[in-house]
């Protein structure tokens, strides 16, 4: 363990246990035990971040494959994770550090964001497994990083109480949040979590000024249907039209093994979501046209992407280069 570092969002039960509040797990927990996460450990009456600066994995990725489409495009950004997922998706895709422990190396605040600034990144993104699980960590990180201009990334599950997203909130630059499902019983049997809570993160990021992106994995039989994908659309487009959608496929992982998504499945789900959605992107696949950028008013290619190579073809200044429309990508 490295040193103690205490948590924040914690309260004493009578029983002589903690009770952990950073999300809606709300782990209750005797002297010793760690919470569900991984990264929450009760040790002599109080409720420490054990995985505070624990890395388990670091890269410099381009923004897209967060996937961010619409924050820096073309740009690289220094990524990291941690050990550890507050859910239990059974199709979880790096079930190896999420729902297992691999080595870590202790990095602080200060060395990650120093090594952002010697990779010429645009900043830090939390990812690759649960990031929200390493509140203090992020939270110390991004104070620093905002000082100095470095954008801080969120990519996770949503899956954390309204308070301490919403102390979070304003350092946050972007954040793509796995919406999995509108389903609850999907939440519940699949991920062993809740949808509600989920959606609340989604609503509190998009009034908070943060930009979102949205993924959602399309598991065969599970949650590609007509149906899903109508009650997908239909709130986001009430939320905000302007949020970008990602299609994801799925391919068969840890504990599930129906069918990789069918490309009609994923096409159909495009056209579905353009019928009210301004921006939507298929993943994990090469549907032609699908992961280019469109302009909403007079359907100009504004952004087209190959992979990870992305090129700006159609924005001047800031704005549609064929009618003037601003467009929602910060650049």
């Amino acid at each position: 363990m490295n040193e103690l570092h205490e948590a924040r969002y914690w309260r004493h039960l009578d029983s002589g246990k903690v009770e952990c509040l950073l999300c809606p797990v709300g782990c209750k927990l005797a002297d010793r035990q760690i919470g569900i996460c991984f990264g929450r450990q009760h040790v002599d009456g109080k409720l420490y971040a054990i995985n505070y600066g624990e890395v388990v994995s670091m890269a410099l990725d381009p923004i897209e494959k967060k996937p961010l489409y619409h924050f820096y495009p073309g740009s690289q950004i220094l990524s990291v994770g941690p050990n550890g997922c507050n859910l239990r998706c059974e199709n979880c895709q790096n079930w190896q550090i999420s729902q297992e422990h691999q080595p870590t190396r202790t990095v602080s605040p200060e060395q990650l964001v120093r090594a952002a600034q010697d990779a010429d990144s645009i900043g830090i993104a939390y990812t690759y497994s649960e990031p929200l699980i390493w509140f203090e960590y992020i939270f110390d990180a991004a104070v620093i990083s905002r000082e100095l201009g470095l954008k801080t990334v969120l990519v996770t599950n949503g899956y954390i109480n309204e308070e301490p997203f919403r102390e979070l909130a304003p350092l946050i630059d972007a954040i793509n949040i796995d919406v999995k499902s509108l389903n609850p019983r999907f939440y519940r049997d699949v991920c062993k979590g809740s949808l509600a809570d989920v959606l609340r993160t989604v609503e509190i990021a998009a009034a908070s000024g943060i930009l979102v992106e949205v993924t959602n994995l399309m598991i065969t039989g599970l949650n590609d249907g007509d149906a899903d994908l109508h009650a997908l659309v239909d709130w986001l487009a009430q939320l905000d039209r302007k949020i970008p959608l990602h299609f994801s496929r799925y391919f068969p992982q840890h504990k599930m093994d129906p069918p990789m998504t069918l490309s009609a499945r994923l096409q159909t789900a495009y056209d579905i979501a353009h019928g009210q959605l301004d921006y939507v992107y298929v993943g994990n696949i090469d549907l032609p046209g699908t992961n280019d950028t469109i302009c909403p008013q007079c359907g100009n290619v504004l952004i087209t992407r190959i992979g990870y190579q992305t090129h700006i073809v159609g924005i001047a200044n800031g704005h549609c280069a064929r009618c003037q429309r601003k467009v929602d990508i910060r650049l």
